[in-house]
């Protein structure tokens, strides 16, 4: 799942990736062992048994953020989608967080108006990339 996000995202920069070793350093660590990286932070959607989607909590920060949310293309439209940030909030708010966060490149017009329409405010952008959008939720 992730190393599908990451060759799509590498792919709407217009980077010509065509294979996840192939990825930045930082990318290909979190394909090869997304554990290492997010811990038990990791929600994978399953459909009919099989991994459609992932998204990871990041609690490095002051405030959680949501990171890498990902669904199958052939997916999409299924509720995974939103499932899956259902429980990365849920699981934010379990853990005493009163907000979450999440960057979303600009482009992606669709998923900011999900996340808009789950409750999500666009913010000031706490990037440093311009292409970023900022959005926070109150939990």
């Amino acid at each position: 799942m992730l190393g599908a996000y990451h060759l799509q995202t590498e792919a709407e920069k217009g980077l010509s990736v065509g294979s996840w070793a192939e990825l930045p350093g930082r990318y290909r660590a979190e394909v090869d062992e997304p554990w290492a990286i997010f811990g038990d932070d990791l929600l994978l959607a399953i459909l009919a048994g099989d991994p459609v989607g992932c998204v990871a909590l990041d609690e490095s920060a002051s405030e959680p953020q949501v990171k890498r949310l990902w669904v199958d293309p052939g997916s999409r439209g299924s509720g995974a989608g939103t499932a899956l940030m259902a429980g990365a909030m849920r699981l934010a708010s379990d853990r005493g967080h009163r907000s979450l966060g999440l960057s979303v490149w600009s482009w992606r017009a669709d998923a900011i108006a999900v996340y808009r329409r789950i409750g999500f405010e666009v913010v000031d952008s706490w990037e440093e990339r311009d292409e970023l959008v900022c959005l926070r939720a109150r939990l």
